[in-house]
């Protein structure tokens, strides 16, 4: 295989990217998704004439009557694509701090910007597959990615340290909610995520949403502020409550969508803390019951909440319906309207 480094000039990556004969290849180029001000920073890097790592090309399809043909951007699309929204003035590119719009620098700026050597390493004539496994092979790991891990190398924005700034509250050690292989493998911050993306949307499908919620509020979540403050809220509710520590409310799945239905009813308007302290206790005391091959002794939707929380327990339809049992069990201990009871998160 062929790997010469050579230098290109940013504004031949310019021409070449305008002409479209320089193609990225976002099918297998999952890699960080910058937020604006990652941008900034990279641009201040070029402008400063201060080096980046190189990136790779191989070659793509040509005529061989015409010679015409196309280069494809093997690994280094963010840099060239965010090279490309500063110098075009992209709306996706928002200059600010010290970094001054391409528009307005001086020529003499200009001309540094554009004459900067980029390194680009050619990989010469390779097949589809064998430019997805070159990929593959730069960016692997000793041991696979879960979803959460393979976001977490992507995503470094707004979201995603609203997940990570929640998943270190003490109240999730003190219950021992997470292990240390949770911990590890970052399962805490995706039981976060899902928390934080199901009270602003509504119950999904396994982390199906996450990718989609982590672009969306990359560079901002404005509301965070707010739904971290009212999550803060049900947690400190289920702290008065008391809930003992060997109860399963204290699960992952069973936390959740606990979590999930006292935000739904706003953990504010709890109006009977020792009437819904002693339902929870009553219902967890009948799942658990379940799970041991007895019968429930106060609520016979435990069953299917059992059945629910055991079995596809991250599947939309599964986290729904035990939304719906925990919402039955607990809503009359809150002071809402009979409307909002039966408007569903779901929905």
């Amino acid at each position: 295989m062929k790997t010469t480094a050579t230098n290109k000039k940013v504004r031949e990556l310019m021409t070449m990217i305008t002409e479209q004969t320089l193609i990225a290849q976002p099918e297998f180029q999952r890699r960080l998704v910058w937020t604006n001000r990652h941008k900034q920073l990279f641009i201040q890097t070029v402008i400063e004439g201060m080096p980046f790592p190189e990136i790779f090309i191989c070659d793509g399809p040509y005529d061989l009557d015409t010679a015409a043909g196309s280069t494809y951007l093997v690994d280094g699309q963010q840099r060239v694509t965010t090279l490309y929204q500063y110098f075009t003035g992209s709306d996706q590119f928002k200059p600010g701090g010290t970094v001054t719009p391409y528009a307005d620098l001086a020529i003499e700026q200009k001309r540094s910007f554009l004459n900067y050597d980029v390194v680009v390493r050619d990989l010469g004539p390779l097949a589809s597959d064998e430019v997805k496994e070159v990929f593959r092979r730069m960016n692997s790991t000793n041991y696979s990615l879960n979803a959460m891990e393979v976001n977490n190398a992507r995503f470094d924005g707004a979201l995603k340290n609203a997940a990570e700034r929640m998943s270190v509250w003490p109240v999730f050690d003190e219950h021992r909610v997470f292990n240390a292989a949770d911990i590890r493998r970052m399962t805490d911050v995706r039981w976060c995520l899902d928390v934080i993306i199901t009270v602003i949307s509504g119950y999904f499908s396994r982390s199906d949403a996450h990718e989609d919620y982590l672009e969306r509020y990359n560079d901002a979540f404005e509301e965070g502020k707010e739904v971290i403050s009212n999550l803060a809220d049900c947690f400190a509710l289920l702290s008065e409550l008391k809930v003992d520590d060997k109860s399963r409310a204290w699960q992952k799945n069973d936390l959740f969508t606990l979590i999930v239905e006292i935000y739904r009813l706003g953990a504010d308007k709890c109006k009977d803390q020792d009437g819904l302290s002693e339902a929870l206790r009553k219902f967890f005391s009948d799942v658990s019951n379940v799970a041991a091959g007895g019968a429930p002794s106060f609520y016979e939707d435990a069953r299917q909440y059992h059945t629910d929380v055991i079995s596809g327990s991250n599947e939309r339809a599964r986290r729904v319906r035990r939304g719906e049992v925990i919402h039955e069990v607990i809503s009359s201990f809150f002071n809402v309207a009979k409307k909002n009871e039966n408007e569903r998160i779901d929905d």
